[in-house]
């Protein structure tokens, strides 16, 4: 069992290096677009203030090469200065003199954010210097960034084995919702399953076949299933070196009675006019971007039978408004279905919140890539170095 922060004992005074992911959108203004994730780190930033830790905040903010000035923490210190009004200061370095100084300055109970992570090359590298520099600020570490904990980089995977290591609470309980959520299902137990790249959700589907009753695929991945059953997908995407694959989920399905639904109709684009339309069959020149009304109610009556739904990815193309509808269908069916349910991935958790439903979700996952690991069975190496109780 992982140490949590709240095995952390005497910790008033101490330098507390806190990795967190406030990975969110910003407008051209520098304004937070959906402060989900911040929202989700408060508590555990709360936790270690109350308890008068020196806290050294940290996260990455978009892929930047270098520094960008639109990609800066600022905004989020703003942000966290309102929620901890005279104890949140902000750095606009990551390592260095300036850094060192303001951690050697900080009192009992402030709060220091540094600047993006990712604007030091050395980051994503986990470059050993780099790692050094990070766990010199501090006597102790936290992860709370679930969202990066697939990732071996130098703020999450390198600092835990410098220094003594817990997780925060956003990381708890991501763990221990997919822990029960996988051991311990309810039944029906329907997971529904989107996005463009099906290469990314094979082993998972594979791996969700042993607990569900029945498995939705929408979105782009769902036409490399349908080339695999021999319908025609006109020129719809298709990860053809993954057909033989497809094949085989769908006859392992078929063999453990586990129902697979697809879609039976589209709203598609015929490319060469620009022009959407809705249809049962695609043809040469027409490209799926989103489920049909029949496919919405065939999913939506699947849903609406469910006592836990884990749901990854978007049934369509869900940033063009033209090809949204489904997305949003299958967010407001997951609430009314009454379900334990577990909404991760970025594109899933916005048609959540679009739809004004979050409340009635039971956990909206942080992380995309790192939540697809964990419910593949797969080992997450920032978890992994952690130490345990």
């Amino acid at each position: 069992m992982k140490r949590t922060i709240r095995d952390l004992k005497n910790i008033k005074g101490k330098r507390i290096l806190l990795r967190c992911d406030f990975n969110v959108p910003l407008d051209n203004y520098g304004d937070i677009l959906d402060d989900t994730r911040i929202v989700a780190e408060l508590p555990t930033i709360a936790y270690l203030n109350q308890k008068g830790a020196k806290l050294i905040v940290c996260s990455h903010l978009g892929r930047p090469k270098g520094f960008d000035k639109y990609l800066s923490l600022f905004p989020v210190a703003v942000y966290l200065m309102k929620h901890f009004p005279n104890k949140v200061k902000f750095c606009s370095k990551v390592v260095g003199p300036e850094v060192d100084n303001a951690v050697e300055k900080l009192n009992d109970g402030e709060i220091l954010v540094l600047e993006n992570l990712r604007f030091n090359e050395g980051e994503e590298l986990n470059s050993p210097a780099f790692v050094s520099k990070l766990a010199k600020l501090a006597d102790i570490y936290v992860d709370d960034a679930f969202g990066v904990t697939h990732r071996k980089h130098a703020s999450n995977y390198g600092v835990a084995l410098k220094l003594p290591s817990a997780i925060g609470f956003l990381i708890e309980k991501e763990l221990l919702t997919f822990q029960q959520a996988f051991e311990q299902p309810k039944h029906p137990f329907v997971a529904i399953f989107g996005g463009a790249k099906v290469a990314d959700k094979l082993s998972l589907i594979n791996n969700v076949m042993d607990k569900a009753d029945t498995i939705i695929i929408g979105g782009g991945m769902a036409y490399t299933f349908l080339q695999a059953m021999g319908q025609n997908i006109g020129d719809s995407i298709v990860a053809l070196d993954k057909i033989e694959e497809a094949k085989n989920v769908l006859k392992n399905a078929k063999e453990k009675g586990i129902k697979i639904l697809l879609p039976i109709d589209h709203v598609a684009l015929i490319k060469d006019k620009d022009k959407v339309i809705k249809t049962t069959g695609l043809e040469k020149g027409m490209v799926g971007l989103d489920i049909g009304r029949k496919s919405a109610k065939l999913f939506v009556d699947e849903i609406l039978k469910a006592q836990q739904i884990i749901w990854n990815g978007p049934v369509g193309k869900y940033e063009d408004k033209r090809f949204k509808n489904g997305t949003i269908k299958i967010a407001k069916a997951v609430a009314k279905s009454g379900a334990y349910s577990i909404v991760g991935g970025g594109d899933s958790v916005s048609a959540v919140n679009a739809s004004g439903v979050a409340d009635q979700i039971n956990h909206l996952s942080t992380g995309g890539g790192a939540s697809l690991k964990l419910m593949e069975g797969k080992i997450l190496p920032a978890i992994e170095v952690i130490d345990t109780l």
